[in-house]
């Protein structure tokens, strides 16, 4: 009896010490996370002005402010309005959708900043229930720029009713609130080194593809997206779904998007005009003078959001890409889903924006090529 007394403070002391130097190594590893924050530099960020890609009025100022303010608390420094305003007036800036070399490396002598943050407001609408989708990437202040983060959110009011319709979010602005710290949360993710999913739901895979590139993880691709030709009634929507594409593709660790900003510059400077498309000589003189790899492009047909609470958005478009090597067309795809996708009872997975569908889309088709 006393010796199977003596086991149990034995084995108690044992578990104790055993507690102990576990929290004693949980202490010292939050310990080292926390030191490691702290020591770790804050990037200081210029924050462009919203472009608005909606087609309709929008708040922009106010959804600038709400960002700089979470970058600020969350991500690091912002440089301050009147300081950018200074650079932009001065370098007569007018697309704030984008950035060239000789403006990047004006911005980062004048603020010290080493980045920018370049936001786009894809959709916009106040009316219940309210919806919001933004694109937001972070470029170096280099020459050439550089993608160092991409993301993209879209939110509707009542995509997560809840019980009793707890979860309804009825205010445009915390809507708006929520979606900019999701986008600020992915943007601190990737600065503390953190990596996202790529993969793809499967309803999201083209109807129809065909390629003949494998890119492999052997060497490192250049990519020049080019905007969509839209043949849909939603303005801007070639913008907009080639920054989806851009945001997919860099995604990928064997390919580097060029900036879109200095893509732009490009197609101004040749003055290039789609028409039905991109075509092979205006694919040319972009080969020429920015060297990449391959040129993306594609079509947009159909690129719908619905206001109320009643509706079905659709996306649809076709996608090409073309060798730099023979001018050769060597990757075409055929895209159609709509928000109703793959539902069967109670709204259960439901898409309510054509943002959600149009990241699914690009992100399955970027997966094929960059395998």
């Amino acid at each position: 009896m006393i010796c199977s007394t003596s086991f149990s403070w034995a084995r108690s002391l044992a578990l104790l010490a055993v507690f102990a130097l576990l929290g004693g190594c949980a202490a010292v590893s939050a310990s080292g996370r926390a030191i490691a924050e702290v020591d770790r530099p804050r990037p200081k960020i210029a924050v462009f002005p919203v472009q608005n890609l909606s087609g309709g009025v929008a708040p922009l100022e106010e959804i600038r402010a709400a960002l700089v303010g979470f970058l600020e608390a969350d991500c690091g420094e912002v440089v301050g309005e009147k300081e950018l305003q200074a650079v932009m007036a001065a370098e007569r800036v007018r697309n704030v959708g984008g950035i060239t070399g000789p403006l990047a490396m004006k911005m980062r002598e004048a603020t010290g900043a080493d980045s920018v943050l370049i936001t786009s407001l894809e959709l916009y609408n106040e009316q219940f229930p309210p919806k919001i989708a933004l694109l937001a990437r972070l470029v170096s202040l280099t020459d050439p720029p550089a993608i160092l983060w991409m993301d993209s959110v879209g939110l509707a009011g009542d995509e997560a009713p809840g019980i009793l319709g707890l979860g309804l979010i009825r205010q445009p602005d915390q809507l708006r609130d929520k979606a900019l710290r999701t986008l600020v949360g992915s943007l601190k993710a990737h600065l503390t080194g953190e990596k996202g999913s790529l993969e793809a739901a499967r309803k999201f895979q083209p109807k129809m593809a065909y390629g003949i590139v494998s890119l492999g993880a052997e060497k490192k691709y250049r990519i020049a997206v080019t905007p969509f030709f839209n043949f849909s009634d939603r303005k801007y929507a070639g913008e907009i779904m080639a920054l989806h594409f851009v945001d997919a593709l860099q995604k990928f660790d064997n390919i580097e998007v060029i900036e879109p900003g200095i893509v732009l510059e490009e197609m101004l400077r040749f003055r290039i005009i789609m028409e039905d498309g991109f075509s092979k000589p205006a694919a040319g003189n972009l080969f020429v003078t920015l060297e990449p790899d391959f040129i993306f492009s594609g079509k947009v047909f159909d690129y719908l959001d619905y206001t109320g609470e009643w509706g079905v958005p659709v996306v649809d478009f076709s996608t090409e890409m073309i060798d730099g090597k023979n001018r050769q067309v060597v990757w075409t795809s055929k895209s159609y889903n709509a928000g109703s996708d793959g539902v069967f009872f109670f709204d259960w997975g439901r898409v309510t924006t054509a943002r959600a569908m149009a990241a699914g889309m690009a992100q399955a088709i970027s997966g094929l090529i960059a395998q």
